[in-house]
């Protein structure tokens, strides 16, 4: 089981949002894409943005990040903002 679950990243990411009408993400697609592309950018040889965990640590890339999601150290941007 993934923790944290796909409703707390989705609060995380959207706490900013003013309204459910300005939420960043809709989807738990929206959050898989996202952690799925930082967890190629950590492979492809960036450092996690975690404390403690540099790239000689035992901590999985996808695990890295959703931490970094979970703890607002990356963020989702809507699309016209990219």
């Amino acid at each position: 089981m993934l923790h944290p679950s796909y409703n707390e990243l989705m609060k995380v990411v959207n706490s900013e949002a003013d309204s459910p009408e300005e939420a960043v993400v809709n989807s738990r697609y929206s959050i898989v894409i996202a952690t799925a592309k930082r967890a190629r950018q950590i492979i492809g040889g960036d450092t996690p943005l975690l404390d403690g965990v540099d790239e000689d640590s035992d901590v999985k890339p996808l695990s890295a990040a959703v931490e970094e999601l979970a703890t607002n150290r990356i963020q989702i941007l809507p699309e016209d903002e990219e």
